[in-house]
């Protein structure tokens, strides 16, 4: 048996009333591992944003500069674009319950340290350039595991609806965390607000151990080899339903999801005023994206020009909450602005693991991940600096711009290869007919040859949007 196809033996059968009907919103919380991951990750994902936005404010307030901002996300998704492909080939490689164990573990680490030094005040600026360092090289095996193992709990039917799922989880605590972090920077300091993150993470880890493994899809895991990573590379490079929306997501994670430096900048030196209100920008703009979220869970099928529709939407948004003068025309923004956003993500994340055989989807997931996130230390830097020197609004009308600009032209490049396949497929179709014609139909019923061509090309073009 291949590598990474899963055996008929291993698949899980459930009980007419634990099948999640299709469709379904919901459907994956009817499968008890993947309910529990969901629960585990639900309060985790709290202390993660309001770690996310006490980091931020932190930085802020120890130095004044959105730059000192940007650097700090840099040093956090630095690792992933550095060593991310090499992730992905450990989580091929490794089984993937102990590793998150692992992981969870190692970030939930980085947050009890990170609060103790803020709360004996001993924290410096390079105490949490430090700390954000290390939670980038634990995510870089960390997001890929996670990524992969979903599938692993829920099956192919079910993925592109956990895979939604998962990211409402992640915006419903973008909800909660920063409404909380903010009150509690307020009242306390962001010491606090770490040490929740650190203690947090003991629900995953509870839910991990306490999953049947015997209810989890066996994957053979990849076997040690020369030349994984290579292989990963030419995969994904001979695959445009693969490559294009990955380089897409690139262009946006780069360029269009900096908001922990915009909305900083923009409480700071547009609006002048406090934690309050960046942990409600947060929280609007995460509210979109829940609204987002659950929308893709009803959708059935992740199509790319849902993708590339999506993405050149969220670009425009962009651009005009940049110019508006009101702020609470500029807050009500950010709630379409998280929807389309998010609606990326999903599509993009949901298409690219329905369409990647199992034994490359550590790599492949590594990949979308290292190009999404990864960008991060080259575009955070950069578009700290725009926003430092011609201001937030300038800064935040140049991260949508280069996103609306990479949407046009991928659409472009996208539709003319899917142009080309059905060409090439019809003339294909065509010819059979000519070479091999079949069996004269009754008058009543004409052959069309191109029209029935034209048909099974069509549903044979991976591409097609």
């Amino acid at each position: 048996m291949r590598p990474g196809v899963v055996s008929p033996q291993s698949d899980v059968r459930h009980t007419p009333g634990d099948a999640p009907p299709p469709h379904s919103t919901f459907g994956s919380l009817r499968i008890r591992n993947y309910r529990l991951f969901f629960t585990g990750q639900v309060i985790s994902n709290i202390g993660t944003w309001m770690q996310r936005i006490a980091q931020d404010w932190l930085v802020l307030t120890l130095t004044g500069s959105a730059a000192a901002v940007g650097i700090t996300t840099a040093l956090q998704f630095l690792p992933m674009l550095v060593f991310g492909l090499y992730g992905g080939v450990l989580v091929d490689r490794l089984p993937k319950r102990p590793l998150l164990v692992f992981t969870q573990s190692a970030m939930g680490a980085t947050g009890l340290a990170l609060g103790v030094l803020t709360l004996t005040g001993e924290v410096q600026v390079w105490h949490v350039y430090a700390t954000a360092f290390v939670l980038g090289l634990v995510t870089v095996v960390d997001n890929p595991a996670r990524q992969t193992f979903v599938s692993e709990m829920v099956g192919p039917d079910q993925l592109s609806n956990a895979v939604s799922l998962n990211s409402a989880n992640f915006q419903s605590a973008r909800l909660i965390g920063p409404a909380v972090a903010g009150v509690l920077i307020g009242a306390v300091g962001s010491g606090y607000a770490f040490v929740f993150n650190g203690l947090s993470f003991v629900a995953p880890i509870a839910a991990l151990l306490l999953m049947r493994t015997s209810e989890l899809r066996q994957v053979e895991r990849t076997p040690r080899g020369r030349g994984q990573l290579r292989e990963g590379l030419r995969y994904v490079a001979g695959r445009p339903e693969l490559l294009w929306p990955i380089v897409l997501v690139g262009f946006i994670g780069t360029f269009g999801f900096n908001f922990a430096i915009w909305l900083t900048a923009f409480t700071h030196t547009v609006f002048h005023s406090g934690a309050q209100t960046y942990g409600l920008l947060n929280a609007l703009l995460a509210a979109g994206s829940l609204a987002g979220a659950l929308l893709a869970a009803r959708r059935a099928t992740s199509r790319l020009r849902m993708l590339v529709a999506a993405a050149l939407v969220f670009g425009l948004l962009e651009i005009v909450a940049a110019v508006t003068p009101s702020f609470w025309l500029f807050a009500f923004l950010l709630i379409p602005i998280g929807m389309f956003g998010l609606t990326v993500n999903v599509t993009a994340n949901s298409s690219i693991q329905m369409a990647t055989d199992p034994a490359m989807r550590g790599r492949v997931m590594a990949l979308f991940m290292m190009v999404f996130t990864g960008g991060t230390p080259i575009g955070a830097p950069l578009v700290g600096w725009i926003t430092d020197t011609y201001g937030p609004r300038v800064g935040f009308a140049a991260g949508g711009a280069v996103s609306a600009l990479a949407a046009v032209a991928i659409g472009l490049i996208l539709t003319r290869i899917a142009g080309l396949r059905l060409r090439e497929l019809r003339a294909s179709a065509i010819w059979r007919e000519v070479v091999n014609p079949e069996p004269a139909h009754h008058a009543s019923e004409p052959l069309d040859v191109a029209a029935a061509a034209t048909e099974r090309a069509r549903s044979r073009t991976p591409v097609a949007a």
